[in-house]
């Protein structure tokens, strides 16, 4: 219980929320352990610098969900706790392992798409409700649910955009302005800092929300995938059903 009560004030610090109220309790991380789940964390030089929930979900025998991973920045810590994660996920028969995360953070669609080749397979609309936390707080909580395919080859992997490439959002001086969505693929742009934005500019960040729930969202519920991330800054989706005419070159 110590080492879980300082994953606890781990999380406060990182989520900026009341040591009396973090994401997830030493309580609730207790009983998920002994119940056989994952709960790791990594050290540095003995100090706790990164820790990961997760417990198993539906397929049953074939799927890990990972809840909530919190690391110090930098260093590789998350990409490691990600690695142990995967080991001890395939070391059970597990064959994926599916997160949730805000669509709008470049540094974690980058990290997730790239560096771990995930890809997002649904839009969750306010997924969490209102939250006040200093990362997530005055926005809605849309989260993406992920997919990583244990089984896969280890990235990266090669993207070629056509010619005929729309650009489903883009971002003009800090602002998201809507495109066509009718070509087999699609870019979304995303914005430089959407957490910085939030505290700086409410109106533009919540803009930029609607914007790519708008354009991703609708695009995944109309059956179209994720291919990945380009140039640290924009999703890739490839349309089910493309419609050429109208989509414009980038």
């Amino acid at each position: 219980m110590a080492e879980l009560d300082t994953v606890c004030r781990l999380y406060a610090d990182i989520w900026g929320t009341g040591a009396d109220s973090p994401p997830v309790s030493a309580e609730v991380m207790r009983a998920l352990s002994h119940a056989g789940n994952y709960v790791a964390g990594a050290y540095e030089d003995g100090r706790l610098v990164g820790a990961s929930v997760a417990f198993y979900a539906e397929p049953v025998g074939t799927t890990l969900h990972s809840h909530i991973t919190g690391t110090a920045m930098g260093r590789g810590i998350g990409l490691a706790l990600k690695r142990h994660q995967r080991d001890w996920a395939l070391a059970r028969g597990l064959k994926r392992i599916t997160w949730t995360y805000d669509p709008l953070i470049r540094r974690n669609a980058h990290f997730n798409l790239v560096k771990l080749g995930a890809r997002p397979e649904e839009y969750l609309r306010s997924f969490y409700g209102a939250m006040d936390d200093a990362i997530n707080g005055g926005d809605e909580s849309d989260r993406v649910l992920t997919a990583w395919d244990l089984t896969a080859p280890p990235g990266p992997y090669p993207l070629d955009l056509p010619p005929d490439t729309a650009r489903g959002v883009r971002d003009q001086d800090g602002r998201p302005l809507l495109g066509p969505t009718d070509a087999g693929t699609v870019l979304i742009d995303l914005p430089d800092d959407i957490e910085s934005l939030r505290r700086t500019d409410p109106g533009a960040a919540h803009d930029w929300r609607l914007a790519v729930r708008q354009v991703l969202g609708g695009l995944l519920a109309d059956g179209a995938r994720v291919a990945g991330f380009h140039d640290r800054r924009s999703y890739v989706v490839h349309r089910a059903h493309p419609r050429t005419a109208g989509a414009t070159r980038i």
